[in-house]
């Protein structure tokens, strides 16, 4: 006897056994009516028993077919968990991950994103890189880059994550000092802390339904990375100009206070880079779903904090 051969009849015969007909069990294998009575017939040959009886009406499971179906069926049941583990391991993120992203959005945003990800997808391993250079995706040894900016990067890969606002925040104490500020023109008499970077500036702009306005400010000292820079608020030393992203644990505790809210100020966007659409694996397309996703929901539930 053949037990190879008998592999494929073995599953045909579950299938007639779990339907109790022919036609169905075809249906459900996907092959001809005459190919499983083949099959079944063929079976029952080299095994030299009947495990059927049939009629024009219907099938009965003989005794030995019943007992010699609880085989049938384990082989079955493997056959599908192999092909459930085939599929999962096609969909389920496995292997490493490189990214590139900016160090104070990468601390403040990317690594808790990150932590998530990875808590949940054990066969991930992850490679982060924080840095405020200008990323390069063809000789950077990366799968994703996140970058800000204020337009799309020219670059045939990209998926666009969350936009970044900006603001001016101070302690409560420094503002106590001065009298009130209630429009933007009562600004520059105060000292300023200024990104000094891509997004430094000297002249801020605001906007309010159709109003514009470019106030320029004195800035007495700058720092290239925003999570310094809230520090530097912090302590008193000035009205810093900050994402809202840095600020919103700060102002939920109230050491940081936003002024002139109902002024809109900078707005850019932080954007996703992928690699190449060959290096486009399930781990980096579910990574770039999940990070849009709680990223999106994280920057909904810091201005909920912050109101």
């Amino acid at each position: 006897m053949n037990n190879i051969e008998n592999l494929t009849s073995m599953v045909v015969f579950a299938r007639v056994v779990e339907t109790l007909s022919f036609t169905e069990a075809a249906k459900l294998l996907r092959l001809s009516k005459s190919s499983v009575s083949r099959e079944i017939a063929q079976l029952e040959v080299r095994l030299g028993t009947q495990l059927l009886n049939r009629t024009t009406r219907k099938i009965q499971v003989t005794e030995v077919g019943m007992s010699y179906y609880q085989y049938c069926h384990r082989l079955l049941t493997e056959a599908q968990n192999a092909e459930h583990f085939i599929r999962s391991f096609h969909e389920e993120p496995m292997g490493s991950l490189r990214l590139i992203a900016p160090v104070s959005f990468g601390s403040q945003c990317i690594v808790p994103a990150l932590n998530s990800f990875i808590a949940s997808n054990i066969h991930i391993s992850v490679d982060l890189e924080l840095t405020d250079r200008t990323i390069n995706m063809i000789e950077d040894q990366c799968d994703i880059a996140i970058i800000i900016g204020r337009e799309a990067p020219p670059y045939p890969l990209v998926m666009p994550l969350i936009d970044i606002t900006w603001g001016l925040y101070a302690t409560p104490d420094y503002l106590n000092q001065f009298s009130p500020i209630k429009k933007p023109e009562d600004l520059p008499r105060y000292d300023y802390l200024l990104f000094r970077g891509p997004a430094h500036t000297l002249s801020l702009p605001f906007r309010k339904e159709r109003n514009k306005l470019d106030i320029e400010v004195r800035s007495r000292f700058r720092i290239n990375n925003s999570v310094a820079l809230m520090r530097s608020a912090l302590t008193g030393a000035g009205i810093a100009y900050l994402p809202d992203y840095v600020t919103h644990e700060a102002v939920a505790e109230g050491k940081l206070v936003r002024l002139l809210p109902e002024w809109k100020m900078d707005i850019y966007q932080a954007w996703i880079l992928f690699k190449s659409e060959n290096t486009l694996s399930s781990r980096v397309q579910q990574f770039a779903n999940s990070l849009q996703r709680k990223l999106k929901h994280a920057l909904e539930s810091g201005k909920r904090a912050g109101e």
